[in-house]
C-alpha cells in the first residue's frame, strides 16, 4: 500500500472549523446534547446506559445495536451487520480487505476523498464522474465502459456529497445488478439517506438488493450525532464480514461502551430524529435560496435532491478559491472550496463551492455573508 495523501477537506477543516464564527460548510445535520437524546431512552437503553460497565465490547459491535441497525433494512439481520469507530474506519477497512495490487476499483467522482484515495494507495482505480451538464446524473453505460476483468469494487455515495444528488432508484438497482453480474462488489455509502426532499425518492439500500452489496452508514449525519462515532456496514456475505472483523482487530479492535449504547437510542429513536431533522432543512432551504436569488450575477444555486450539503457555481471572475480564503478571513464565514473535491481520477469542477444547510444559525451567517458581498466583493 502506497502512502496516502493528506486529507484536504479535513486539513481545511482543521484550520478553521472549531474557530470561525459562521461555519456554513458542515456536512452534517444540527445535533443534540445528551440529556435531549437520553430523553429518547426507553427504559431499557435508559438504565443500560447508567449502569454501563466501561470495559470492552465486541469487536463486531454490541448485540443490540446491531438489533437497531438491521431494523433499517429489509433483508438484514442483526448478523449482517459490523460496527466500526465511524463510517470513515468502515470505508478503510473494507477498502483493505477487498483490494489487492492485482485489482481494479471503480469510483464515482465528486466524492468524500478516502473514496478515491484509499483505493488509490492499494490498485488501479477509474473513475466516473457525475454529468454535471446533466444536474450530476450517473451514466450507467460509462461505469459498464470502466469495468474491467480484475474489478472487484465499484463505489458510489447517494444522496452525494458534495453535489447532494439522489439518482433515479431504477438506475440504482440497475447498477447493483451490473455488479452482480460481473462478481463486482457495490460499495455504497448511505450515509445522507433519510434526509431526502421528497422521501418518495429515497433510495433502496444496496445490502438489500444483493447478498454481496455493502451498504456503509453511521451516526454523524443523518441523525446529526457525530461525537458518538459509531458507523457499520450491512453486508449478507458471513465470509466478508468475518474478514471485516480481523481487520478491525488492527484498528479500533472495538467500539466504545457508552457511544453504541447512545447509538443504540438513536436509532430506535431514528423517525423522531430523521422527522426533526428534515423540517429543519425545509425550514432552512428558503433562506439559502433568497439568498443566492439576490446575487444571481455571483452564483448559481441548486437546493440537494438529499443530504444537507449543495455545490453551488461560483461566477466571479476573482475565482472560488481566491473567493472562499477571503470570505472566510474578512467575514468569518466557511466554505469548501472545489479544490477540496479535486480528483486524481477525472475532471472536477474548478468554480464549485460546498454550503451546509443542515445546522441552525443559516441566517446569521447567510446575513454576514451577504453583508461581505455588498461592502466588500
Amino acid at each position: 500500500m502506497t502512502r496516502l495523501p493528506d486529507f484536504r477537506l479535513e486539513t481545511y477543516l482543521s484550520r478553521w472549523e472549531f474557530t470561525v464564527r459562521h461555519h456554513l460548510t458542515a456536512s452534517d445535520v444540527r445535533t443534540m446534547s445528551l440529556g435531549e437524546l437520553l430523553e429518547l431512552a426507553g427504559d431499557e437503553d435508559r438504565r443500560a446506559f447508567d449502569s454501563l460497565s466501561l470495559g470492552y465490547t465486541e469487536t463486531f459491535g454490541d448485540p443490540a445495536l446491531r438489533e437497531a441497525v438491521a431494523g433499517m433494512y429489509e433483508r438484514v439481520g442483526a448478523d449482517d451487520v459490523i460496527c466500526f469507530a465511524g463510517a470513515e474506519e468502515g470505508l478503510y477497512l473494507a477498502m483493505n480487505v477487498l483490494l489487492g495490487p492485482d485489482d481494479h476499483a471503480v469510483v464515482v467522482t465528486p466524492n468524500y476523498q478516502a473514496a478515491e484515495t484509499v483505493p488509490l494507495a492499494l490498485c488501479e482505480v477509474t473513475g466516473v464522474a457525475l454529468d454535471e451538464k446533466r444536474d450530476w446524473a450517473l451514466d450507467l453505460d460509462r461505469v459498464a465502459d470502466a469495468l474491467r476483468p480484475n474489478t472487484r469494487v465499484v463505489s458510489v455515495n447517494f444522496p452525494n456529497n458534495p453535489t447532494g444528488k439522489v439518482i433515479p432508484a431504477a438506475d440504482f438497482t440497475a447498477l447493483a445488478r451490473m455488479c452482480d453480474e460481473r462478481g463486482i462488489r457495490l460499495f455504497s455509502d448511505e450515509v445522507y439517506r433519510g434526509l431526502e426532499r421528497d422521501p418518495a425518492r429515497t433510495l433502496p439500500q444496496a445490502a438489500d438488493l444483493s447478498e454481496r452489496a455493502l451498504s456503509l452508514n453511521v451516526t454523524s449525519k443523518s441523525l446529526g450525532l457525530p461525537g458518538l462515532r459509531i458507523g457499520w456496514i450491512a453486508c449478507r456475505d458471513p465470509e466478508l464480514r468475518s474478514r471485516l472483523e480481523r481487520a478491525k482487530h488492527y484498528t479500533s479492535i472495538c467500539n466504545a461502551a457508552p457511544s453504541e449504547v447512545l447509538a443504540r437510542i438513536a436509532l430506535t429513536a431514528r423517525t423522531t430524529i430523521l422527522e426533526r431533522n428534515r423540517a429543519l432543512i425545509a425550514a432552512q432551504l428558503p433562506l439559502f435560496d433568497s439568498f443566492f436569488a439576490g446575487f444571481p450575477e455571483l452564483f448559481a444555486w441548486r437546493a440537494p435532491d438529499g443530504g444537507c450539503v449543495a455545490y453551488p457555481r461560483y461566477l466571479g471572475a476573482d475565482g472560488v478559491e481566491r473567493f472562499c480564503a477571503r470570505l472566510v478571513e474578512e467575514a468569518g464565514v466557511l466554505l469548501l472550496p472545489a479544490s477540496v473535491y479535486r480528483s486524481e481520477l477525472t475532471a472536477t469542477p474548478g468554480d464549485r463551492f460546498r454550503i451546509g444547510v443542515g445546522r441552525e444559525g443559516a441566517k446569521a451567517a447567510l446575513d454576514a455573508f451577504a453583508d461581505w458581498l455588498r461592502t466588500r466583493h
